[in-house]
């Protein structure tokens, strides 16, 4: 049977290669539908799709990393370098929401200096179109493999994607209006990509602060704490499960607990019984996860 973390890595890997494709496609059409098109959302749009490019790369190079095994250097493996990517990509939209908003301002500030601006093309809402389309079906694909392999960077990227195809639906509201509704509504196509850049910044802010927290070694929520206690918990010759510290670490958690057991307990029985609650953990919370018992004599 195949190791679970090369399968892993591939499938990751996989799902994140297409992704590129794809966005290097959507980012060449979409680059000149905005430029033939005179639509200042579509070039913004295209440039949203060139980051989904750079981050999909960034992904492939992370999880490989993420999937060496433990070395002399990194005993507990390379996971955090997978969440060290779900920031990466974060910090990524956030910079990509700061240049549509400062162009789409820049526009509107314009309209309302009395400038004018072209009118988009319909090839420009062609694209859109396209896009929605494209990047919703590549963000649902993207995110079952990333809850799947419990990976924050691939989830990360899948909004990513999403986040694009949020993008290209503002793009269609604005161009559309400005074509249908005349020139006096031409500033909506500006509008829209001011509008499309505040909701990548509420998704940015959702991928940065759960890496953030994992990278500053933040607790596990605690309902997973307390399923932690019920699988120790399940042999009645375990007393008084205490000094529970976890994390996560990439795909996987870190879980360091205390227990009891009789004091007249040979070691061979004690390994036992710390063995029965490693694989019980392994079994809820996947092959990724680090649990340490330690046994202690019961008073």
């Amino acid at each position: 049977m195949q190791d679970t973390t090369e399968l892993r890595e591939r499938d990751i890997c996989r799902v994140t290669y297409f992704g590129a494709w794809v966005n290097a496609v959507l980012t060449s059409g979409k680059l000149l539908a905005g430029i033939f098109g005179h639509s200042a959302a579509m070039v913004a749009d295209a440039v949203h799709s060139l980051s989904d490019f750079a981050t999909d790369l960034a992904v492939i190079v992370f999880i490989k990393v993420a999937s060496k095994p433990s070395d002399e250097s990194h005993d507990f493996g390379h996971g955090k370098f997978e969440t060290l990517s779900a920031v990466i990509i974060g910090l990524a939209l956030f910079a990509v929401g700061a240049g549509i908003f400062g162009a789409g301002a820049a526009k509107i500030v314009d309209v309302c200096n009395g400038k004018t601006i072209p009118r988009p093309g319909i090839v420009a809402l062609i694209a859109a179109v396209a896009s929605i389309a494209t990047k919703e079906l590549l963000y649902r694909q993207t995110r079952k493999v990333g809850e799947g392999y419990g990976s924050s960077a691939v989830v990360a990227n899948a909004w990513h994607h999403r986040s694009d195809a949020f993008s290209s639906i503002g793009t269609f509201l604005g161009i559309g209006g400005a074509i249908v509704l005349g020139d006096r509504w031409l500033v909506l196509d500006p509008i829209a990509a001011v509008i499309v850049s505040l909701m990548i910044f509420q998704v940015a802010y959702e991928i940065v602060m759960p890496g953030l927290n994992e990278l500053l070694e933040k607790s596990l929520p605690r309902d997973a704490e307390d399923d932690i206690l019920r699988l120790v918990s399940v042999d009645p010759l375990v007393q008084d499960p205490h000094n529970l510290r976890t994390r996560r670490l990439g795909g996987g958690i870190v879980a360091q607990i205390h227990i009891r057991v009789p004091g007249e307990m040979s070691v061979a029985e004690s390994h036992e019984i710390t063995r029965h609650i490693e694989d019980r953990m392994h079994e809820k919370f996947g092959e990724l996860a680090h649990i340490i018992v330690h046994t202690e004599p019961a008073n």
